[in-house]
């Protein structure tokens, strides 16, 4: 390389005029909570996707990680065309995008152990299995503030903000470098809210993982984001530095977010 050449890097997440469409069942009318959205991510870092309730902030997520259809756009994740890879490649990708969901009591199968919940996507990935999956799903676990012994027991034994612990311990496994956050604290005591945004930091700063979380709460997204995207309406209305955006949120809805 020659000296003082500039080299680009990729964001790691890039989404360009994402369209995600649905038909009514009852009415036969086109619905569309995702129009023409533009956004990116860096590597490490945290966007915050922010809006009012039905603005499309989770059908967005969704869509980018293919948990949904999209009706037109591209979506590169790591230099990938994520919209465009066949099944099986897809299946590859995946261990590298993770998500935890806003009820981590319905995330997870209430028939299952801790342990085999935690492990399944280390053995689904060919990761580890035996006594190297026991003793890493044990890591993970004590990784995410729980003891050893929680994957023995079953998921109705913990409490809510547990739950999610072990919901943050499943989506961590496979050493993602993006996890979505669906609104992972909204359903938690507001003293549980703060220790699980807390772990989410700590995590990023040791393994570097990105997020992108999507968030109502402007005092959360102050806390743990590094750039705020406002949507409204199925389109992004804003997106930059967090007190820029946030400023603008405060002042058209605050009401309503």
């Amino acid at each position: 390389m020659v000296a003082g050449t500039l080299v680009r890097v990729d964001p790691l997440l890039q989404v360009e005029n994402l369209h995600v469409r649905f038909k009514d069942r009852s009415s036969g009318d086109w619905i569309e909570p995702v129009k023409g959205v533009n956004l990116s991510l860096e590597q490490g870092r945290t966007l915050g996707l922010v809006g009012e309730s039905g603005c499309g902030k989770t059908t967005l997520a969704r869509a980018i990680l293919r948990l949904v259809p999209s009706h037109a756009g591209r979506v590169f994740f790591e230099g990938q065309a994520v919209l465009d890879l066949p099944r099986r490649r897809l299946r590859q990708l995946r261990r590298r995008m993770q998500i935890i969901f806003q009820d981590p009591g319905g995330s997870l199968n209430s028939r299952m152990r801790v342990g085999t919940i935690v492990g399944e996507p280390l053995l689904v990935h060919g990761m580890a299995k035996g006594e190297t999956l026991r003793r890493r799903v044990e890591q993970l676990l004590e990784l995410c503030g729980l003891e050893p012994d929680a994957a023995s027991r079953y998921p109705h034994a913990f409490s809510g903000g547990q739950k999610q612990r072990i919901a943050i311990a499943r989506a961590i496994s496979t050493e993602p470098s993006l996890v979505v956050c669906d609104e992972p604290t909204s359903a938690l005591d507001v003293s549980v809210q703060a220790s699980i945004i807390n772990l989410l930091a700590s995590l990023q700063e040791r393994t570097g993982v990105s997020y992108l979380f999507i968030t109502h709460d402007l005092a959360v997204a102050r806390h743990l984001c590094d750039e705020v995207a406002l949507m409204e309406s199925g389109r992004i209305k804003s997106h930059g530095p967090v007190e820029q955006v946030l400023e603008e949120a405060r002042t058209q809805y605050s009401k309503s977010i």
